[in-house]
């Protein structure tokens, strides 16, 4: 990943995970709250939060699906 994309992500992470402001991540990047703001608006849509960590997002990650895509879809 390109060091601006992961910076980019930073931003969005701190701005969703935290709930901080404009300003204080704005400090901690060294740059404007309107910088923050920006990337905020222009990028918060390809923000890509669907692997959330837990066992199915990773053996989907891994290449291995979901129960669903091997027709299992729970005791019936």
């Amino acid at each position: 990943m390109g060091a601006i994309k992961e910076q980019i992500n930073d931003i969005l992470e701190m701005l969703e995970d935290t709930n901080m402001d404009f300003d204080v991540v704005a400090k901690y990047f060294g740059m404007t709250p309107r910088e923050v703001y920006d990337i905020a608006c222009d990028y918060s849509e390809y923000f890509d939060d669907s692997m959330d960590g837990d066992h199915d997002s990773a053996m989907a990650s891994a290449g291995f699906g979901t129960d669903e895509d091997y027709g299992y879809y729970g005791d019936e």
